[in-house]
C-alpha cells in the first residue's frame, strides 16, 4: 500500500514538472499574487467606481492565462533548476514539503484543484447546459402592458429608445430580460402589483442597463477565459466578483436614467427580502452549503442596497496610472514565481 501511495505521489510530482503541470500550478500562484496586488491597489487608491474595479479584477483572470507561455518565450531557461534556485518563489520547493506522515503539500494542492473543478462543473457548466436545453425552441411570451397600467406609466418617464416590455401572468416576483437581435423585458403580474411606479421604473431601468452592457459581451468573454482556468479557485472567486461589479454598474446606470436611488434600493429589498414563515420549515432541511450561499448572496444584496441608499454613484476617476502600475507589478513579480 505504501509503495502504491509513493508511486502515486511520484506520478503527481512528475506531472507537475511537465509543461502542462507547470502551467496549471503557476497560473494558480500567479492568480493568487495578482489578486493580492489588485486588492491592495483598490484599497491604496480608494477606487470605488465599479467599472474601474471590474477592469482591475480582469487582470487576475487574464494575466495568469498568458503569463506562463509569455515568460517561457522570453526565457526558455526559466523552468531550469538554476533559475529556480534564484527565483523569488519556487512552488515545487513548497509543495514538496511534508504535511503529515509522508503526505506532501502536492496532495492537498491537487485536492484543492479537483474540488474547484467539481464546483465549476456543478455550479456553472451543468446549470448553463440545463438552461440551454430547457429553453431550446421556446420563446418567452407575454402581453403588452395596458396604456393606463403602472408599467406603461413607469416606461413613459424613461428615455428612448426603450426595449419592448411584456407582462406575464405569474403571482411571483419575476423580472428578466431576453437578449438577441430584439431584446425584451418581461415582468410578472405579481411584480407589477407589488412594486410602486417608481420601483417598476428603476427595475426596468436596471434591465435596460443589462441590455446595453450586453452589446459589448464582456461577461461572456470573461466567462470563456474563466473556462480556461476551470481548475483555479482564484479565478472562480474573481469571476464572481466581476459579476457583482457588473450589477453595481447597472445600478449606477439605472440611477442615471431615473435619478431614484432609494426606489431601486426598495426594489432590491422586495425581490431579495427574508423568507416568510411558510418557508421556515423548508429552511431547516436546507443543506449547509445552500445556507452559506444564501447568506453570501444576502450580504451582496445588502451591500448594493447600502450603496444605493447612500447614493454612492461613482463617477469615472483617472485610474490609468494605477492600472498600468498594478499590471507592471503583477507581470514583474510573477516572472520570478515558478
Amino acid at each position: 500500500m505504501n509503495c502504491i501511495f509513493l508511486c502515486l505521489i511520484m506520478n503527481i510530482v512528475t506531472f507537475y514538472n511537465s509543461y502542462p503541470g507547470m502551467y496549471i500550478t503557476q497560473s494558480f500562484f500567479h492568480s493568487f499574487i495578482a489578486a493580492l496586488l489588485v486588492d491592495a491597489a483598490l484599497q491604496a487608491w480608494k477606487i470605488e467606481n465599479p467599472v474601474v474595479r471590474q477592469r482591475f479584477r480582469l487582470l487576475v483572470i487574464v494575466l495568469p492565462i498568458l503569463s506562463f507561455p509569455l515568460y517561457q518565450a522570453i526565457n526558455p531557461l526559466r523552468s531550469s533548476l538554476s533559475f529556480r534556485l534564484e527565483a523569488l518563489f519556487d512552488m515545487t520547493r513548497w509543495l514538496n514539503l511534508e504535511i503529515w506522515r509522508g503526505i506532501s503539500a502536492w496532495v492537498l494542492f491537487l485536492m484543492l484543484l479537483s474540488l474547484t473543478t467539481i464546483v465549476f462543473i456543478v455550479q456553472e457548466i451543468i446549470p448553463i447546459i440545463k438552461h440551454a436545453l430547457a429553453s431550446r425552441g421556446k420563446e418567452a411570451q407575454g402581453e403588452k402592458p395596458a396604456a393606463d397600467s403602472m408599467v406603461s406609466k413607469a416606461l413613459a418617464h424613461l428615455p428612448d429608445p426603450k426595449p419592448e416590455v411584456f407582462i406575464i401572468q405569474d403571482d411571483d416576483l419575476i423580472l428578466f430580460v431576453t437578449t438577441g437581435k430584439r431584446p425584451a423585458i418581461f415582468i410578472s403580474t405579481g411584480t407589477a402589483e407589488t412594486l410602486t411606479e417608481e420601483e417598476i421604473q428603476t427595475a426596468i431601468a436596471h434591465e435596460i442597463a443589462h441590455i446595453e452592457r450586453n452589446k459589448l459581451p464582456l461577461l461572456i468573454v470573461t466567462f470563456l477565459l474563466r473556462i480556461v482556468q476551470f481548475f483555479n479557485p482564484i479565478a472562480l472567486v474573481e469571476f464572481r466578483r466581476i459579476v457583482q461589479e457588473e450589477e453595481k454598474i447597472c445600478d449606477d446606470i439605472a440611477i442615471t436614467l431615473t435619478g431614484k436611488s432609494q426606489a431601486l434600493a426598495d426594489t432590491l429589498r422586495k425581490f431579495h427580502g427574508p423568507a416568510d414563515e411558510g418557508e421556515a420549515g423548508q429552511a431547516e432541511i436546507t443543506l449547509a452549503r445552500d445556507r452559506l450561499e444564501e447568506f453570501s448572496h444576502a450580504m451582496i444584496i445588502e451591500d448594493r442596497i447600502a450603496r444605493l441608499e447612500a447614493n454612492r454613484i461613482q463617477r469615472r476617476t483617472k485610474d490609468r496610472f494605477a492600472f498600468v502600475l498594478t499590471s507592471i507589478a503583477i507581470i514583474m513579480i510573477n516572472y520570478s514565481v515558478v
